[in-house]
């Protein structure tokens, strides 16, 4: 037991840790009624829906090709001996652009002159033959069959010749087809083969793009290549000279997509104009008419709920956010086109989305803060 002294030295002490303990449960009740009640601003971005217009642009990077190129290879195969020309050198009819190794197609020139001689040599036996048979038949010292034999041999004697000199022909074209020329004016624009490689017949060895109309190239997609009709006429935009503007027609529009990419090629020609060479790359702008009018909005900003696509749309007035049903159109370079359910001047939440319930207020950002208050008479301080 407890002296009447030490009770007395105990008591104050418990009587301050008591009324701390008041104290900190009443500051901790208070701490969690401010934290209960505080409501909660979160900060968003948004962005403002434009007015929707009838037409959009199309934009399509390509390059500048020659309306014709030419893959030029050699009409027999065997083993390239010499190359004269390198990429970028200007041709002309009639200029060497490659050799292969003539010995095997000589000497067939000299099989088949041999083999022309014998049969010509054939022939005149046969010449022969005939003209004593036909004597003889005519003295009735053969019969008819005798002669029919003789001409039959002759005949054949002189076809053997015919073939022999057609192949003649033939082996002597060989030996010419052994030099690869140029019969355009153009320039080189790719070598496809080099000295010492073995080509077969045909095998691209020299690519010239012939001199003449110029067009663009460009890659449409199959969503897009619907506004792209031959006759349809676009601008072409050069990057190597921001001045240079000019009216291309669409020609050639392919008839099937790409394995691949799955895009169609497109050309356009281009007007004759110096500043425009091979190579350049070029920006092909279309206008397409749209079915209705439409906006677009980044990919950020759309939601899905209940397998409905919607979007959050910000009030202005009291700054909350609402779910909004949306009816999608096709993707974009920036984002993908909404149908309906979107006018212009809507707030829409752009970035978390999956942040976002009915009701919520959000904090705008300042620009947008500031047209809102305009909006309702209010001032911003």
């Amino acid at each position: 037991m407890f002296s009447p002294k030490a009770l007395a030295m105990r008591t104050p002490v418990a009587a301050k840790l008591a009324a701390a303990f008041v104290i900190a449960v009443a500051l901790s009740a208070c701490s969690e009624e401010k934290v209960e009640t505080k409501e909660i601003i979160r900060p968003v971005k948004v962005v403002e829906i434009a007015a929707a217009g009838n037409q959009r642009e199309l934009d399509y990077s390509g390059s500048v090709k020659a309306r014709t190129e030419m893959n030029l290879g050699f009409r027999v195969g065997g083993k390239i001996t010499e190359r004269l020309v390198n990429i970028g050198d200007r041709v002309k009819p009639g200029d060497l652009l490659a050799r292969i190794d003539p010995t095997d197609y000589e000497l067939a020139v000299k099989s088949a002159e041999a083999s022309l001689a014998a049969a010509e040599k054939q022939v005149e036996t046969t010449a022969l033959t005939k003209m004593r048979a036909e004597q003889l038949f005519t003295r009735e010292f053969s019969s008819k069959a005798e002669l029919d034999q003789a001409t039959l041999l002759y005949d054949q004697a002189v076809s053997t010749r015919d073939a022999a000199a057609s192949s003649l022909d033939q082996a002597r074209n060989q030996v010419i087809y052994t030099d690869l020329k140029s019969d355009q004016n153009g320039i080189v624009t790719a070598i496809n083969a080099d000295i010492g490689q073995v080509v077969g017949t045909g095998t691209p060895v020299v690519t010239v793009a012939v001199d003449g109309e110029k067009e663009v190239q460009i890659a449409v997609p199959e969503m897009d290549i619907s506004e792209f009709k031959p006759g349809k006429t676009v601008k072409a935009r050069f990057w190597s000279d921001e001045a240079l503007v000019l009216d291309g027609k669409v020609r050639e529009v392919s008839g099937s997509a790409d394995q691949q990419s799955r895009t169609f090629s497109v050309r356009v020609s281009l007007p004759t104009d110096p500043r425009v060479l091979l190579g350049m790359t070029a920006t092909i702008e279309a206008v397409a008419a749209n079915a209705g009018p439409s906006v677009s909005i980044p990919l950020s900003a759309l939601a899905e709920k209940d397998g409905r696509k919607l979007v959050w749309v910000v009030n202005r007035d009291s700054s909350t956010v609402h779910a909004r049903d949306v009816k999608l159109g096709e993707f974009t370079g920036d984002g993908i086109r909404v149908a309906e359910g979107l006018q212009p001047g809507d707030l829409v939440v752009a970035a978390g989305t999956q942040f976002m319930t009915e009701g919520l207020k959000v904090k705008l950002p300042a620009a947008e803060q500031q047209s809102a208050l305009a909006e309702t008479g209010e001032v911003l301080r």
